[in-house]
């Protein structure tokens, strides 16, 4: 959530005072950042004003805390320096990771592990099921006989697929049960399956039209994906870096085991909690 209006113009100036204390645009930006969501549905002139208010409440608050010397009580003096150390953990990273990507870093990380790929096959592919392989052997033979398959599927399918003459689309491997998908890119285009195939759903008979080359996605339709990918290498890079010159120490054995299995299942899976994200 930005500000760029004339009343709040530049991040330094004065917007309100809550006792001796000043509220600055840049206040402002940070407090967006922090509970701007909550009012999120308001227009953009009422929301500016909705978050002054908000930080109004806040620092009046936070002075009443002050003079009863809450700062002092350990949970508050815990989060407070919890708050602290976390905004200057976001802070480098954004400038040492988020800042540090280029679109041609991303563009080369794209050409090496995307475009330079062998293209993967896709099929595409009709199929009627039965519940019984005696079904489907015969509508192998009514198929043998000259029977049209899209007929035959509207007819005898019990798939969702039936009433569309069986089409299931193109897809590629991994998308279909295993028995499904190797009987599937066995045909050639134009044949279908002379033998019944066994899925948990049912008996299949499959036919496939044609086969082609799945598309490859172009770099602006997964540059955020790239993104991501290359961010969270950068953060881990910068995790480890930080550890090392650190000494890290656990007052339990056990527990330090339990804290690196953790952290070796989520490599390379989900990103830590702590891990900012990008903007």
């Amino acid at each position: 959530m930005t500000f760029a209006t004339p009343a709040f113009a530049a991040e330094s100036d004065v917007v309100a005072k809550v006792g001796d204390k000043e509220i600055t645009e840049r206040d402002l930006m940070a407090a967006a950042g922090a509970i701007g969501q909550q009012f999120a549905q308001m227009p953009p002139e009422q929301r500016k004003l909705a978050l002054l208010s908000a930080l109004i409440d806040i620092k009046a608050l936070a002075q009443e805390a002050e003079k009863a010397k809450l700062q002092d009580e350990p949970d508050v003096a815990t989060e407070i320096a919890f708050q602290r150390e976390r905004a200057l953990h976001n802070a480098y990273f954004a400038k040492n990771g988020v800042a540090a990507v280029t679109d041609e870093e991303l563009k080369a990380r794209y050409d090496k592990e995307i475009a330079s790929v062998e293209a993967k096959q896709e099929v595409h592919a009709r199929h009627i099921l039965v519940k019984t392989k005696e079904g489907a052997e015969a509508v192998i033979k009514q198929l043998d006989e000259g029977g049209d398959f899209e007929a035959v599927a509207k007819e005898k399918s019990t798939g969702p697929s039936g009433p569309e003459g069986g089409d299931l689309g193109f897809f590629g491997a991994g998308q279909m049960v295993p028995a499904f998908e190797k009987a599937a890119f066995a045909l050639e285009p134009g044949t279908y399956t002379k033998e019944p195939v066994e899925t948990q759903f049912g008996w299949h008979v499959i036919k496939v039209e044609e086969k082609r080359e799945a598309q490859k996605p172009s770099f602006e339709q997964i540059k955020d994906q790239v993104r991501q990918v290359v961010l969270r290498e950068k953060y881990m890079e910068l995790v480890r870096d930080a550890r090392a010159a650190h000494s890290v120490e656990y007052v339990d054995p056990e527990m330090k085991k339990q804290v690196e299995a953790i952290e070796k299942s989520m490599e390379p899976g989900a990103a830590p909690a702590t891990e900012p994200a990008a903007k």
